[in-house]
């Protein structure tokens, strides 16, 4: 596997800076314990300077993991053909001996979960412009990649700790290792399930069929935490509720204001509440009802007014994993049939959905 790795990266060193272990010792103080800035499944991130004063991010895999070696090369073989000014940049890799680091732009104001819901973040600081501007640009980044590139590419795992922020908290989306390749025939991946809970869609997560509409449901997610400043795994203790429940709840009842982060004091109420709309779209059981990312965009960009009549309860999921059972989806409303379905990744068989309305809100 480790030849492999070798392999692999003599087919790309063209578009790829290939870094000595010892140069990336230096740079990181000997992987000083104070300069790690992350931690992930399958290594730890570490800042670094290099000798001409370059700040940069050494992601160090581990040396044990087979899956990290996959992550590896997954990771290089997708960032290295794309450049998008919300995706991390990838400077290069070490791969010497057993060692296997990638070498990444570096985030000045680290990741967005570290600003938003860390046990050190000052939610106060990310005001509304720099939010709404976060949401939008992550949904580029994404529309890109959905889009933008052949063959089209899905993430799997967009979730707070993956959207990295630079000095001027434009952000940028990281972590390519569980990404996957679709080519422009194929509707749907049949794969193993890999993600985060709570930013899984269900028909992922319960039948590991993947599509394009698995990153739209984790994006829908990530544009309600950005608002409410609460984790999308964590429940509202009072009300033993998860975030998504919650948001369909107040939007039922038409109090969708209350889900705006209490750190915040000044927004505009239109704007917040066509997002948290937008975040319910993206959220939407059945697959084929959700908008493209390049919709999503869209109806971001411009104060359109959104076609509600289209919208329909969140798909939302029963975690079973610790019975051996996986996933199932809960039922938010029996009596419609979006909610309780589990058949919604087939776009043949969908009719036409309208997302958005002509007249400006």
């Amino acid at each position: 596997m480790f030849g492999l790795a070798l392999n692999c990266l003599r087919g790309c060193s063209q578009n790829i800076r290939l870094f000595s272990y010892n140069e990336l010792l230096s740079a990181t103080g000997n992987f000083l314990p104070s300069n790690r800035i992350g931690r992930g499944g399958f290594g730890t991130v570490y800042k670094g300077t290099l000798r001409n004063g370059m700040l940069i991010a050494a992601k160090v895999l581990s040396a044990q993991s087979r899956q990290g070696i996959n992550e590896f090369l997954t990771e290089i073989d997708v960032i290295t053909n794309v450049k998008h000014p919300n995706l991390v940049e990838l400077l290069g890799c070490c791969v010497q001996e057993s060692n296997r680091i990638l070498v990444y732009e570096y985030a000045e104001n680290n990741s967005l979960d570290h600003a938003l819901l860390g046990p050190r973040s000052r939610p106060a600081d990310l005001n509304w412009e720099i939010r709404s501007e976060i949401c939008l640009g992550t949904a580029k980044g994404l529309a890109y990649l959905h889009e933008g590139v052949a063959p089209h590419i899905v993430h799997r795992d967009i979730k707070a700790s993956n959207v990295l922020l630079d000095k001027n908290f434009v952000p940028k989306i990281g972590d390519f290792g569980l990404a996957k390749l679709f080519p422009d025939n194929v509707t749907h991946i049949s794969t193993r399930v890999a993600g985060t809970s709570g930013y899984l869609a269900p028909e992922y997560a319960a039948r590991g069929q993947l599509t394009r509409k698995a990153d739209v449901y984790s994006f829908g997610v990530l544009v309600l935490e950005i608002i409410s400043g609460r984790s999308s795994s964590r429940s509202w203790s009072e009300m033993e509720k998860y975030l998504l429940e919650r948001t369909w709840e107040l939007y039922e009842e038409e109090r969708l204001l209350e889900l705006m982060d209490p750190e915040l004091k000044e927004y505009p109420e239109e704007q917040v509440i066509r997002y948290i709309k937008v975040g319910l779209f993206c959220t939407q059981g059945a697959a084929v009802r959700r908008p493209s990312m390049p919709q999503v965009v869209q109806m971001l960009s411009k104060p359109i007014r959104l076609n509600e009549k289209e919208l329909t309860p969140p798909g939302l999921l029963e975690d079973w994993r610790k019975t051996g059972e996986g996933f199932r989806l809960k039922k938010l409303d029996p009596d419609n049939k979006d909610s309780s379905t589990m058949n919604t990744t087939s776009p043949l068989t969908s009719t036409p959905v309208t997302f958005s309305e002509m007249g400006p809100r």
